[in-house]
């Protein structure tokens, strides 16, 4: 790799995608939502009429899955075919199915090259992809590889915060359902060999992203 190459795993409400755009925008690298992926082509199975649940139809399925990202951190957006989906994949209906989809095999496989190619056509002089997989399976050989973690009360107060709507326990079960179904795929809450652990439970936002960028400007050194 010739470009610097930030992989960054974490469970749910770590903050991963927030600091890891901050951090993008920081150094002037791109940015890349792996998530996003997963969301968008369960927008799309169910945009279809698609039984979620059907495996072999999701797998059938992966041919007309035409996605696009932006990977500009300030100017992110999404896109299946023509249409804008920036803030559909969000939905509850979405989140409800995404699991399900993303535990495929072959699911997997199709996004993770997808990712791969976005990362080679990178222009900018780095990238920072965040996800679940990315320092184990997508990107193992990134210049940096993080696994940005909190603890459980501290992710779910955090995620309480953005989703002032849904009430406490609501957010709670969510979070805790999303984590255990996904750790049927991946770990993500422990850190592989040679990948740094940021633990943000005791850091503000802005004190996460500067150890964050301390973690890949110590990895950029010879």
């Amino acid at each position: 790799m010739t470009k610097t190459v930030v992989a960054v795993d974490g469970p749910a409400g770590s903050g991963k995608s927030s600091v890891s755009k901050a951090a993008a925008t920081r150094l002037g690298f791109d940015y890349l939502d792996t998530g996003a992926a997963y969301r968008a082509l369960s927008w799309y199975i169910l945009d279809a009429g698609i039984d979620s649940a059907d495996a072999a139809a999701v797998v059938s399925s992966l041919g007309g899955f035409d996605y696009t990202i932006g990977t500009d951190p300030i100017g992110y957006h999404v896109r299946v075919g023509q249409t804008d989906v920036t803030d559909s994949i969000r939905e509850p209906r979405v989140t409800a199915v995404v699991s399900n989809i993303a535990r495929v095999p072959e699911v997997r496989a199709h996004v993770t090259g997808i990712f791969r190619d976005i990362i080679r056509d990178s222009m900018a002089p780095g990238i920072v992809v965040e996800g679940r997989d990315i320092t184990t399976v997508v990107a193992p050989d990134a210049t940096a590889r993080i696994l940005l973690t909190a603890t459980e009360e501290a992710r779910m107060s955090r995620r309480s915060a953005e989703l002032a709507s849904e009430s406490a326990s609501e957010v709670a079960s969510a979070l805790q359902k999303r984590d255990r179904a996904d750790s049927r795929v991946v770990d993500f809450m422990t850190a592989a060999p040679g990948v740094t652990t940021v633990d943000s439970t005791t850091l503000n936002f802005d004190e996460t992203v500067d150890a964050v960028l301390d973690v890949i400007r110590t990895s950029q050194k010879p």
